[in-house]
């Protein structure tokens, strides 16, 4: 049961005429009509609340009694006072995003909700629960006092030796455990790469469109980015060229290109390898979600092309497992080990080891690579049931594109429709969607929707939410 916080409750006043008893009262109601008490949750008992706030056990008790005369708190008896179960908020709760005029939604890429068509999100449905509670419990059972201490910053070895176990099957990348390092996330992965390789007014290329943080994690850290153009191939490598030749690095989506889902096609991989050799520069190489190809088997990584040591590899457990674990992983080149070793001492704290514990069981027992596979089946179903469901309903509104893999869809909007206006009728409908232009290095271009299929169960569903769609554009 969640137990309240007392620092939820705002300070008395001793200097206001309304007496503490009442003082009391109005914070514990206040608290519970705007949503930070919740009902069911536990509050703090009179002689704990007593103590915490110096007043007299009386007090406390008169503003609960007033409390539970009027149905906020119930009395439980050893299990102790809660908010009532079913209260309704009488107040509305503010809303999380600031109010805009001009009817657009502001994107986020990182949201804690569940919600249909979200982008991100894996089958949280079909994820093996079972079998990870197992896992964690063994674990939690396992654990000595060795292992309560701080976290290796390189990551935990048994983990770091079952990823490069997985690449060198899955991603033909050749690579020692010493290679890999364990993250929080992209984001984390990026700053790391930035520290160690990276210095203030470098030029870096990225896609356009592109994963919009990658851009912003740059201009925070006061490095410039090069918006390179996206054609069916992939990154046109040759622009690239031509706008900044003595890029520094270049950060690249080859499997599923984020978010046109188009392949980087072998010349251009070759180019890319090659311009970085010349130049000493770097290619990062983001594999989100290069297990998910539909139309024939996974492409092999672009780092399994690499001979001259300038690619880094990023992958994460978020789109596979599940986003709340936090973790992520970094291949870098051999010559580059000591540097990141370095650089990951001085900026990063670790992750927790019983994490990292569970997912290396995972991984060691086989249920990753099962995962993965049951998944691919899933996802491919789940992909052409939405797909046919939102053109049954939105087809004379737009055109889906054709994709080889991927976890999203991309419809075109047909006419002169705003993709930004339209998400932010749909996330007030309680659908999720992105706009292609939030993507864009200028928010210019053709209007399209971002669309996640994997949480979608079948092409009734698609066609319900469609439906809710139609009534929007």
């Amino acid at each position: 049961m969640t137990v309240a916080k007392i620092s939820n409750i705002s300070p008395l006043d001793p200097k206001a005429a309304t007496p503490f008893y009442r003082q009391v009262y109005d914070r514990f109601r206040s608290a519970i009509a705007s949503g930070v008490l919740k009902p069911g949750h536990r509050i703090p008992s009179a002689r704990a609340l007593t103590k915490e706030l110096g007043l007299a056990r009386g007090t406390i008790e008169a503003a609960y009694s007033l409390l539970a005369a009027e149905g906020y708190i119930q009395a439980r008896g050893q299990a102790g006072t809660i908010v009532t179960p079913g209260l309704e908020p009488r107040t509305p709760v503010a809303s999380a995003m600031p109010p805009s005029n001009s009817g657009v939604a502001a994107p986020s890429f990182r949201p804690d909700s569940i919600l249909p068509f979200q982008m991100g999100l894996p089958a949280l449905d079909m994820f093996p629960r079972k079998i990870w509670a197992r896992l964690g419990a063994r674990c939690v059972r396992a654990m000595q006092p060795s292992d309560m201490v701080h976290p290796s910053v390189c990551g935990l070895p048994l983990l770091r030796a079952e990823i490069a176990a997985y690449l060198q099957v899955s991603r033909g990348i050749n690579c020692s455990p010493s290679q890999i390092f364990v993250t929080s996330g992209y984001r984390h992965t990026m700053e790391l790469i930035a520290h160690a390789l990276l210095k203030v007014g470098d030029r870096v290329w990225l896609e356009n469109p592109g994963f919009p943080p990658t851009r912003e994690l740059l201009e925070h850290m006061h490095i410039a980015a090069v918006a390179v153009p996206v054609d069916r191939e992939g990154m046109v490598v040759s622009d690239g060229i031509k706008l900044a030749p003595r890029a520094r690095a270049a950060v690249v989506t080859p499997a599923h290109q984020s978010p046109l889902c188009v392949s980087l096609s072998l010349p251009r991989r070759l180019a890319l390898l090659d311009w970085a050799a010349r130049n000493n520069a770097w290619v990062i190489e983001d594999d989100y979600d290069g297990e998910y190809r539909y139309v024939s088997r996974p492409l092999p990584a672009l780092k399994s092309l690499d001979r001259d040591g300038r690619v880094l590899y990023a992958g994460t457990f978020s789109k596979v497992l599940f986003p709340g674990i936090r973790l992520a992983y970094l291949v870098v080149p051999p010559k580059q080990v000591e540097r990141f070793e370095e650089i990951t001492q001085a900026f990063a704290g670790g992750s927790p080891e019983l994490t990292q514990a569970i997912v290396a069981a995972f991984m060691t027992e086989g249920h990753f690579a099962r995962h993965i596979q049951r998944m691919r089946k899933l996802y491919a179903e789940r992909r052409e049931a939405t797909a046919a469901g939102l053109e049954s309903v939105l087809g004379k509104q737009v055109r889906i594109d054709s994709q080889p893999g991927g976890m999203h869809l991309i419809l075109r909007l047909q006419g002169q429709r705003s993709d930004r206006r339209l998400v932010a009728r749909m996330r007030e409908a309680g659908l999720y969607g992105e706009a292609l232009t939030d993507w864009t290095m200028d928010r210019v271009g053709a209007s399209a929707l971002l669309l996640n299929f994997t949480n979608i169960d079948s092409q009734r569903t698609a066609e319900t939410l469609g439906s809710r769609i139609s009534r929007l554009i």
